[in-house]
């Protein structure tokens, strides 16, 4: 039987007892309809899993209690790997974000580039939209078993990102102007050997439906990202945010 997974922050867990509140208390009381001594398991989104068993509830929260460390159902890839998109319209943005939660990328970034789909009203829209894709990348990180769930920033201005993402292997994802993925980690070690063994860090930036300014292009470059275009077809932003995922965890991950 698949383990009955809920979710804890860290500072919830009180020596061997946790207590579950708003929607996952809600679930497990009144979807699942478990009962005292049933088990299950918490994890608190920073990588750890425990079982626990349930002991009482009140209204809104539900104690467990004997919980205990346990290993979650899948290991966290050694890639860490944050991925940059450019606004999306729609729900193009969510399911980024769940696909990347379940391909296992370690932080998201949403970016504010001159041909993004969208454009914010103010901060608090932008907040609203965090918020959302929080939500969503918590229940894809419950649906497909990992213990860690990706950090959502607040959306960043393209020019701030490209001169801040410190000293990861730095790829922009381009439909010109570009080399293939091949040669760009065949080039990312000074000497040309065993970069797969020791890359560890990789961010990805991937741009809107609109593509990218020249302008744009040319400032990632100046800032030290490497440029690549994939193969011969025009991807949607969406389809080439999980494609990229995908090749990159496939490169320096555990997606074998």
């Amino acid at each position: 039987m698949s383990r009955r997974r809920f979710f804890a922050p860290p500072d919830a867990f009180k020596q061997k007892t946790v207590t579950l509140t708003s929607d996952e208390a809600k679930h497990l009381r009144d979807v699942l309809r478990l009962k005292q001594g049933d088990e299950v398991y918490v994890f608190d989104g920073a990588g750890k899993e425990f079982r626990c068993v349930v002991s009482d509830w009140k209204r809104d929260e539900v104690t467990l209690v004997e919980c205990e460390q346990v290993a979650p159902p899948h290991l966290e890839s050694p890639l860490d790997m944050t991925l940059a998109v450019a606004l999306l319209k729609g729900d193009k943005f969510d399911l980024v974000v769940q696909k990347a939660t379940e391909l296992g990328i370690t932080r998201i970034v949403p970016v504010m580039t001159r041909h993004a789909d969208i454009h914010l009203r103010d901060a608090s829209d932008g907040e609203k939209r965090v918020n959302r894709w929080r939500r969503i990348a918590l229940e894809a990180a419950k649906q497909c078993g990992r213990a860690r769930v990706p950090e959502v920033d607040m959306p960043a201005e393209f020019a701030e990102l490209i001169t801040t993402a410190g000293d990861s292997l730095r790829v922009m994802f381009s439909e010109r102007e570009g080399r293939s993925l091949e040669q760009v980690i065949a080039d990312s070690d000074a000497e040309g050997r065993q970069v797969k063994a020791h890359r560890t860090s990789v961010t990805a930036l991937v741009g809107s439906e609109g593509g990218w300014a020249n302008d744009e292009i040319t400032a990632a470059s100046d800032s030290g990202w490497s440029i690549v275009t994939l193969g011969g077809r025009i991807l949607r932003a969406e389809t080439a945010a999980i494609t990229v995922s995908v090749l990159l965890q496939h490169a320096f991950g555990d997606l074998r």
